[in-house]
């Protein structure tokens, strides 16, 4: 199975000067093109110590100039693998438009207040949720994973505030390196990778080979 990617040229005169902004142009674009479900989903890649990797699918639901910043259970396997090494990757893969982005960087917790003021916009039943799975840990059956559901919404109806799960909240991923792909015909995709200079805020450009 193969495709032939005929989109325009990407080149360093077409990028912002800085990657936040470029990620800001393209994902809006990515988020007005109705062939692309769920545009902030992207792949997150952390490893253990060892270097022994895992994969999985979140969520981003917020990005500044500080980095991009997803949700989660500290207990789960990337928390705790975040915990004993905080690089990782994301990956945001827009295949209709023949176009990824690709962060490295390293991860840090959000502040309490910040994911507190997240929580509060979950929906009610995302909150119960949220207690509800002790993610990543082996469990029984889908029947004791929805007890407990029930049991927490009979604890915390709808119209109650739901307190924050101590070992929940947000990671803050602080990029060392974000890449733009284009796909195009004959496997010539360009690449174009923002790579962070120091401890700042500046950013060469360099051309990756595809």
């Amino acid at each position: 199975m193969r495709e032939q990617y005929r989109t325009p040229r990407l080149t360093v005169a077409d990028l912002a000067p800085e990657p936040i902004e470029q990620f800001t142009r393209w994902f809006k674009e990515t988020a007005t093109n109705p062939a692309i479900h769920e545009p902030n989903a992207m792949v997150v890649s952390t490893a253990t110590p060892d270097g022994r990797p895992s994969s999985r699918t979140v969520l981003l639901k917020h990005y500044d100039e500080a980095g991009f910043v997803f949700y989660t259970n500290y207990g789960s396997r990337k928390g705790g693998e975040l915990a004993a090494n905080p690089y990782l990757s994301l990956l945001f893969p827009w295949h209709p438009l023949a176009r990824q982005v690709i962060v490295t960087g390293r991860a840090a917790r959000t502040g309490r207040d910040e994911t507190v003021a997240y929580f509060r916009t979950r929906p009610h039943g995302s909150q119960l949720g949220a207690w509800a799975s002790h993610q990543s840990s082996v469990i029984g059956s889908r029947e004791e994973l929805l007890a407990r559901y029930e049991e927490l919404a009979a604890r915390y109806p709808e119209g109650e505030q739901v307190p924050v799960p101590p070992e929940w909240g947000g990671f803050r991923v602080v990029p060392e390196t974000v890449e733009f792909w284009q796909g195009h015909e004959n496997r010539l995709h360009d690449r174009l990778r923002y790579v962070r200079e120091g401890a700042g805020d500046d950013w060469r450009v360099e051309r990756l080979s595809p």
